[in-house]
């Protein structure tokens, strides 16, 4: 039996029985759709989270008060030994390789100019914050580079505070009421956009001292660190801890670089991809159940064909294959109607909802492709094994 013959047999007893094919197809269909969907999810994800860090930059990392583990848990509600300082702040500034130190305390006040009233978030930060944030002015100056400890009532304004409080007009030494305390504008920032939900230009920047002050707070609630391009960040990380444990004398800090929030994201993304695989794998089962199901049916009904094939000189090899060709076109129909479905269903969600991250990598389509030929393999195994070893006399009997 030629090859062409074979694949002509295979997909001839699928057109005969569109029906049977398509149920059997509907659990592999089901449970590729389900992964390919929930994976274009976990990687839109990925590189989502990827961007809104590199547009800080890559080599930054963020100091907290307090020992965690964990990031995007902010150390200042956690009791500690002694507050991170702005003189903390200053101490890291000699730290070599290190470029810039931005002290960070942030809370969220009604904001009063020009006869309007706006609740904005208001960031204490210091002068270097343009440099380590990348984020710079689009008017005006930001704020000086004071004495900490007598840092003058300046502010600066996000791009859509401006637009909301002063219009079209130029904010430039206008005074803001802020907290209930005067302010004179002195910068207004150009747009940024939002880090993680959190909206950097809907916002106010202060001298971090002030910010201590207006919140009543010790502690500040972060330190950026900017260090310089091409030093190992673990080799900085250990410096800063370093210079704080001299400070503190215990370590009531912690240390986190880029790369290990990326790794908490990753560890987020592994149990996401567990899940993925738990619900695909009992889709999968159920297609192959069914692949199964279906093929030993057809071994019943085919079994005179089987005999006539092998008294025309068919080897039970070749009935071997016939049968498992037969699973495996089954299993990559579902394969290719699962991955339809599951890009037009995100591509679906991204048009209702186009904040939502969506992305597809092609090997995890080709990969999901190959998983559903393989389970359709696996379930095609013993039928084709029981079909192969039919004896042609009895089968042709059954007939």
């Amino acid at each position: 039996m030629l090859l062409r013959d074979g694949l002509g047999l295979a997909f001839g007893v699928v057109r005969a029985e569109k029906l049977r094919a398509a149920l059997t197809g509907l659990g592999i269909a089901v449970g590729i759709a389900a992964v390919v969907l929930l994976t274009s999810l976990g990687t839109g994800l990925q590189r989502f989270v990827l961007a809104e860090f590199s547009q800080f930059g890559t080599n930054l990392l963020q100091v907290v008060p307090g020992r965690t583990q964990t990031f995007g848990v902010s150390g200042a509600i956690l009791n500690t030994v002694r507050p991170l300082s702005l003189d903390d702040a200053l101490a890291l500034q000699h730290v070599t390789a290190i470029e810039g130190v931005v002290p960070v305390v942030v809370g969220n006040v009604a904001i009063e100019a020009d006869g309007r009233t706006r609740r904005a978030a208001v960031y204490g930060v210091s002068a270097a914050m343009p440099q380590v944030w990348r984020f710079s002015t689009a008017s005006g100056t930001f704020l000086p580079d004071d004495d900490p400890t007598a840092a003058r009532a300046h502010a600066v304004l996000g791009s859509t505070l401006h637009r909301e409080l002063f219009g079209d007009r130029s904010p430039l030494g206008a005074v803001v009421r802020i907290g209930g305390d005067r302010y004179r504008v002195v910068g207004v920032m150009q747009p940024k956009g939002q880090f993680l939900g959190i909206d950097l230009d809907d916002a106010v920047y202060v001298p971090a001292a002030r910010g201590l002050e207006m919140f009543d707070r010790d502690s500040l609630m972060e330190i950026d660190v900017l260090f310089a391009p091409g030093v190992p960040a673990e080799t900085v990380a250990a410096a800063v801890r370093r210079v704080l444990l001299l400070r503190h004398g215990r370590e009531d800090f912690t240390v986190t670089t880029q790369q290990q929030m990326l790794d908490v994201l990753g560890s987020v993304l592994s149990v996401l991809t567990l899940g993925i695989a738990a619900l695909g794998g009992i889709s999968l089962l159920v297609g192959g159940v069914g692949i199964l199901t279906i093929l030993t049916i057809a071994l019943a009904e085919r079994t005179g064909e089987i005999g006539l094939l092998r008294a025309l000189g068919a080897t039970r090899q070749q009935i071997l294959w016939l049968f498992l060709g037969e699973a495996a076109l089954l299993a990559a129909l579902g394969g290719l109607a699962g991955l339809a479905l599951g890009v037009g269903i995100g591509s679906l969600l991204q048009a209702l909802v186009p904040a939502l991250p969506v992305a597809y990598a092609p090997q995890h389509l080709v990969i999901a492709e190959v998983v559903a030929m393989a389970v359709g393999l696996i379930a095609g195994t013993a039928p084709a094994v029981r079909a192969a070893r039919l004896d042609p006399i009895e089968a042709l009997r059954a007939e």
